[in-house]
């Protein structure tokens, strides 16, 4: 028995040491998946529709969130961040055409003003810090310094 888990733990290590071989010698540059790269463009379309015309910040934080849980890696996440931080920030302040409803208590867990607020702190810090010369790092700014000041 002792030879036993001797060997399987070295053949364990053989593989190990092999896949991390094998892994280094690949190209790093991440591979765009088609099929998820247009279903995130399809979703940042009618995020951006929900945004610029109808004001629905509820339905672009949906939009978000369903492309940010299944390909965090999207081309475009410099602006749906952007989107989904100013909706949660206009949402805490109770503007755009969706209104939440604090009574029905799903929405208050999700659209609490104090979590809309922390929600468009992160997003909107996420996307300065992983793009610092971004075209939205100046209302980005603007709308954190605000935040964190209300905050204390």
């Amino acid at each position: 028995m002792k030879k036993a888990t001797t060997t399987f733990f070295f053949l364990l290590l053989v593989l190990v040491g092999a896949t991390q071989t094998v892994s280094a010698q690949r190209n790093v540059t991440p591979q765009v998946d088609p099929v998820l790269e247009a279903d995130a463009l399809h979703n940042l379309d009618v995020a951006r529709q929900a945004f610029r015309l109808k004001k629905a910040y509820k339905g672009v934080l949906m939009r978000f969130e369903e492309t940010f849980a299944a390909y965090p890696a999207f081309s475009h996440m410099e602006e749906f961040l952007y989107l989904a931080g100013m909706s949660s920030y206009y949402l805490s302040k109770n503007e755009g055409k969706q209104k939440v409803n604090l009574k029905i208590e799903r929405e208050r867990e999700k659209y609490a003003p104090e979590k809309l607020r922390e929600d468009a702190i992160a997003y909107l810090s996420i996307l300065l810090e992983r793009n610092p010369d971004s075209s939205y790092k100046e209302e980005a700014e603007k709308v954190l310094k605000e935040l964190r000041a209300g905050q204390q």
